[in-house]
């Protein structure tokens, strides 16, 4: 009895060693695990894009004259063609008056000029008859040297009148025509009295209010915004360009720009920039929106997506379980044999956030199905660490 005594209390003391943890021993760490989803993915383009107007027009006076009336309000849509100023025309309407008596003056010259002319004419034809006689006189010794010379005199005399009367008339003419020239340009600047929209568009604030000086080509009246339709101007990365380019050549790429109240708009690819900016490695496009219902605003940030294809059987896994070492992207993977966890380079081929789900990342390698990846607790584990695994409702610290 003595020697079963004996050994029941080393049995028993044994038992207490092996329950008792051993000093300095690490409890396993809590972390969560999930399996990488196989899925179809498609590729998109995602981006923050700016609305654009495709037109901007500074409205400024050709001349400078007060302005009498506005015909627009502020914010205003407005049509090509419509009047968007009047400018006061009186000084004008004098000049072109004036112009007006200068010319009917011109005319009075030119009848005058043409009446002085023809009245010198019949006197230089009656010159050159009596010339003419007074030479034949001459020759048959009737009439003197001297007074024949005097009469052709007199008939040259008469024929450089002629021609003066008729430089006169040129001179008028030609005044009437410089006059008639002016009249044109001054009506034509009375045209410019009167301020038309270049483009339709949407007015913005009025720089010129009615009794204010309009300066000619200097201060801009009104700034009108054609915005509808528009552009919306978003980067994408250099090397979706090829995919991008390749797409849209066989039919143009659709972008859908969604603003910050959930509407969203569709448009077409209308422009893609011919150099890639260097210090962010993206390059530009512009797409065009009809806008009809005024729902992008130029200015405006909205967020452009655009669907280039559909990549079959991709691996997904939440973005919060990649982790970034020094050469690249990992995510620990938990062995269910052991209980352990290990390092695992991975390739992400980018980021995508289904509609109505967090994000996700697409793996490119690194991955297979069936693997178990630890998505919460990474921060403590070190390679071949022991884990234990948490339910859902448990947390991780």
């Amino acid at each position: 009895m003595l020697l079963a005594v004996t050994a029941a209390a080393m049995l028993s003391s044994c038992s207490r060693e092996a329950a008792t943890p051993v000093a300095g021993a690490q409890a396993p760490e809590a972390v969560r695990v999930i399996s990488p989803e196989i899925a179809d993915v498609p590729l998109e383009i995602a981006a923050i894009g700016n609305v654009e107007a495709i037109s901007t027009v500074e409205v400024k006076a050709r001349i400078t004259a007060p302005v009498v009336k506005v015909h627009f309000s502020e914010g205003q849509d407005v049509k090509q063609g419509a009047l968007l100023f009047e400018l006061d025309p009186e000084p004008i309407n004098r000049q072109i008056a004036e112009i007006e008596a200068n010319i009917a003056r011109d005319i009075a010259n030119e009848r005058q000029a043409e009446a002085t002319i023809i009245r010198d004419e019949a006197t230089w034809k009656n010159l050159e008859t009596i010339a003419s006689r007074s030479a034949g006189l001459l020759k048959e010794g009737i009439l003197a040297k001297e007074q024949a010379g005097q009469a052709q005199a007199n008939a040259d005399a008469a024929k450089a009148t002629v021609d003066a009367d008729r430089a006169g008339l040129e001179s008028a003419r030609a005044a009437a025509r410089a006059n008639q020239a002016r009249l044109q340009q001054t009506k034509l600047q009375l045209d410019y009295s009167k301020v038309y929209a270049p483009i339709s568009g949407r007015a913005g604030s009025i720089a010129i209010k009615q009794g204010s000086l309009a300066k000619e080509n200097d201060n801009t009246l009104v700034t009108l915004l054609q915005v509808a339709p528009v552009y919306v101007s978003f980067p994408v990365p250099e090397n979706l360009l090829p995919q991008i380019r390749r797409f849209n050549s066989s039919k143009p790429l659709q972008i859908a720009a969604t603003t910050s109240d959930g509407r969203t708009s569709n448009g077409t690819l209308q422009f893609i920039d011919n150099t890639v900016d260097t210090s962010t490695g993206t390059i530009r496009l512009k797409a065009t929106f009809s806008n009809a219902d005024r729902l992008l605003w130029p200015g405006q940030f909205v967020n452009v997506r655009a669907r280039l294809s559909v990549e079959q059987g991709r691996i997904l896994i939440s973005s919060q379980a990649l982790q970034t070492g020094p050469s690249g992207k990992y995510v620990w993977i938990y062995n269910a044999t052991d209980s352990t966890v290990a390092m695992r380079d991975v390739t992400v081929m980018r980021l995508y956030a289904p509609a109505g789900q967090p994000e996700k990342a697409v793996i490119g390698s690194g991955l297979k199905a069936g693997e178990k990846v630890v998505s919460e607790g990474q921060m403590r584990l070190s390679p071949n660490a022991k884990v234990r695994l948490l339910t859902s409702a448990q947390p991780t610290s």
